[in-house]
């Protein structure tokens, strides 16, 4: 029995003006607790003790961790840092010794850090140095000089290409008062969702919401039924057209030759700004020790050719229970509308398989965005400041400024790099971690002078 059109169009607007107001309410309290971590000061009248700015050490590990656990941030592994400062591809090519990071001290404490990450980027036949800025946190009484840490990261030297991808808005601007431009790819922030269970997913925004036990069931019911039905009418679901390809599931450390033989032909393509896939990099970047999440690779191949692959990265959120897959990177030969079919319809098979509730994607070109939405999938906004960078080289910077110039993913910067993982090492040990041999570039930064340091 078909549904009168006008009917339908009123539930669609229902389900629409629904699905506004929870995705809203979500976004404001993920941006609360992030800017409690990191957000301007409201208070810098008062005296506290001077900072100083210093390179952080591996021995800072521990105030590091004990700093982001204050302010609701996920403390990382001692593992973690090892694989990303010492087993890094990119610093064992490079020429350049970086530092890990940069600490703000006072009375001996640590009261701020920012993370600075290496990382291997081309364009064309043009080998580029990039870093990512990643888990800036301060200290509420030393919010204001937060600032010295981002000018840090972009004063070093011997770099090609800075990268912030993963910033709330407050970070943002910081980035941006030091001379960064957004990504040049306005549908960047638009996620693009497909909802594999409306019920558990109903069941777990309500819990977001914190709605009370009978709110919840009955908001839980309305919501499943309005996606549910919307999703059935409107056939939202990624769907194959053509079977000529085979896809088989591997784990990240069975990533192997036929990779590398990708990447080399992907380079030959139109040159875009890609960050470096060659079969090490692939396994370093997913390979995270006592990763919390599931990260699996789903190979396309035709005549037993290696012609595209799907990096398929899975969190639960601890709070709600979300179990959230994402495209955490993709790569076809040629942009080949039907490989990238073949590989979403895998995705969407691979995420129902294993209980996921929603299966999204973030960024990627225009190419393989329209790919996507031929599957009517839902929309939201990226709920914190996506992705801004910066050259070095002017001629690089307006090279960058034409959104044809990039393959912007999650593989980007730090948004798929660092995940929750658990450390098979306590803290009172970790902290006795060999300190690199790294000068000390302190600098003494009284909170009244902060402003002059730039």
């Amino acid at each position: 029995m078909r549904l009168d059109h006008q009917v339908f169009r009123q539930m669609e607007s229902i389900e629409q003006r629904f699905a506004r107001v929870i995705l809203g309410m979500i976004r404001t309290r993920r941006q609360a607790l992030a800017t409690q971590a990191t957000g301007l000061p409201v208070d810098s009248s008062r005296y506290v003790a001077p900072v100083r700015l210093r390179e952080a050490a591996f021995s800072d590990f521990e105030a590091v961790s004990e700093l982001k656990q204050r302010w609701g941030l996920n403390a990382d592994s001692i593992e973690n840092w090892e694989r990303l400062w010492l087993r890094n591809p990119a610093v064992a090519c490079g020429s350049t010794e970086r530092p890990i990071g940069w600490v703000l001290e006072a009375d001996e404490a640590v009261v701020g850090y920012l993370g600075n990450i290496s990382l291997s980027y081309r364009y064309g036949d043009r080998k580029l140095t990039a870093v990512a800025a990643h888990g800036l946190v301060v200290d509420p009484p030393y919010r204001a000089v937060g600032l010295t840490l981002t000018a840090a990261f972009f004063r070093q030297k011997s770099v090609d290409l800075y990268l912030t991808t993963s910033a709330i808005e407050a970070v943002g601007k910081m980035a941006l008062a030091l001379k960064s431009s957004y990504l040049p790819q306005p549908d960047y922030s638009k996620v693009l969702f497909w909802v594999l269970q409306p019920y558990a997913f109903s069941q777990a925004l309500m819990r977001k919401l914190q709605l009370g036990q009978e709110m919840s069931k009955i908001g839980s019911v309305l919501a499943s039924l309005a996606v549910g039905t919307n999703k059935t009418i409107g056939r939202r679901w990624p769907r194959q057209s053509s079977c000529s390809f085979l896809v088989n599931e591997i784990s990240v450390d069975d990533i192997g030759d036929d990779f590398q033989a990708l990447w080399l032909q992907k380079l030959n393509e139109e040159p875009r700004l890609l960050a470096e896939r060659s079969a090490v990099a692939l396994r370093w970047h997913f390979g995270i020790p006592g990763d919390r999440g599931l990260a699996r690779v789903l190979c396309c191949y035709k005549n037993r050719d290696l012609v595209g692959y799907a990096v398929i990265r899975t969190d639960t959120d601890q709070e709600t229970g979300l179990q959230t897959s994402m495209v955490a990177d993709l790569l076809v030969r040629n942009d080949d509308p039907e490989i990238v079919k073949a590989l979403c319809v895998a995705a969407y098979g691979h995420a129902k398989g294993i209980g996921s509730h929603v299966l999204e994607l973030v960024g990627f070109p225009a190419a393989i965005r329209s790919v996507c939405s031929q599957w009517s999938p839902y929309t939201r906004a990226y709920p914190a400041c996506p992705f801004l960078y910066k050259a070095a080289d002017p001629a690089l910077q307006r090279t960058l400024s034409d959104g044809a110039a990039w393959y912007a993913c999650p593989f980007d910067g730090d948004t798929t790099l660092i995940r929750p993982s658990y450390s098979s090492v306590p803290l009172s040990a970790a902290s006795r971690a060999q300190t690199r041999g790294r000068r000390d570039t302190s600098v003494c930064v009284p909170e009244q002078t902060a402003s002059k340091v730039f």
